[in-house]
């Protein structure tokens, strides 16, 4: 259903089952997929594609140009995956040209009010942002992240999955999977052990993660000779994703 005084472009594609509410706008070259829901006020812009039972609250601007000084008009793309919740003055942005051209948010995520995700950004599965999270451009989250409210994240850092992000917390650097950051200038504070139990960790998962994260994080040990013994020490598919994340780390783990 298309409310009467939405203002729906000739060009947009729209399926069967979606609800666009009063006052929204959906310009040209978006594509909204089915039982997908605008509550009103909603505005779409550029090529944005928006997956299947999504709800958009009103205000939420989507696909708006990115805010980066050396876009120039670029036909740049927007997609966001299936059953997202998208809360109120959400902003998500296209990406850059520069940059590949394309911003991406996954399945099953929650952005609650005041979440902004700039140009080029990644976001994941099942990740959820309190109220006024923000990622600057170039950020990547990996799957079941959870920030508290009023983070930020500078442009090009990597979140890795099933971290917490505590409120207030500005991150400068990558922050590993599995862990809690909390600051002004994020440090760790020990395993997500709660974050963990609750996606069905083992009590033999998290003793090693909890081990390796001691070798890593607390001891006096280079960060090389530290990554060698947990390779050597301790075995496991969630120890090689954290190996894995520390080792292609391009702007530093914070600490």
């Amino acid at each position: 259903m298309i409310h009467p005084t939405a203002i729906v472009h000739k060009n947009a594609e729209i399926d069967s089952g979606v609800d666009i509410g009063p006052y929204c706008i959906i310009e040209n070259n978006v594509k909204i997929k089915k039982d997908t829901k605008l509550i009103g006020h909603v505005v779409i812009q550029g090529r944005t594609e928006i997956g299947e039972n999504c709800t958009i609250s009103p205000f939420a601007s989507i696909g708006g140009p990115p805010q980066d000084i050396t876009y120039r008009g670029e036909d740049t793309t927007l997609t966001i995956g299936d059953n997202n919740i998208i809360k109120e003055y959400v902003t998500i942005n296209r990406g850059t040209k520069s940059s590949g051209g394309i911003t991406k948010v996954g399945n099953g995520n929650f952005l609650m009010a005041y979440v902004h995700i700039a140009h080029d950004c990644k976001v994941g599965n099942d990740v959820i942002m309190a109220n006024s999270a923000t990622l600057a451009g170039h950020v990547e989250i990996e799957d079941f992240v959870i920030f508290g409210g009023l983070c930020a994240v500078h442009q090009f850092c990597k979140i890795g999955k099933y971290a917490f992000i505590s409120g207030l917390t500005g991150v400068p650097k990558d922050v590993p999977p599995f862990v809690i950051a909390a600051g002004n200038r994020a440090k760790l504070y020990g395993l997500n052990v709660v974050g963990l139990e609750r996606h069905s960790f083992s009590k033999e998962e998290i003793t090693k993660l909890k081990k390796a994260y001691r070798i890593l994080f607390r001891s006096s040990l280079p960060l090389t000779t530290s990554l060698k013994i947990i390779r050597e020490e301790l075995e496991g598919k969630h120890i090689n994703e954290l190996i894995d994340f520390i080792k292609s780390s391009k702007r530093g783990i914070c600490r």
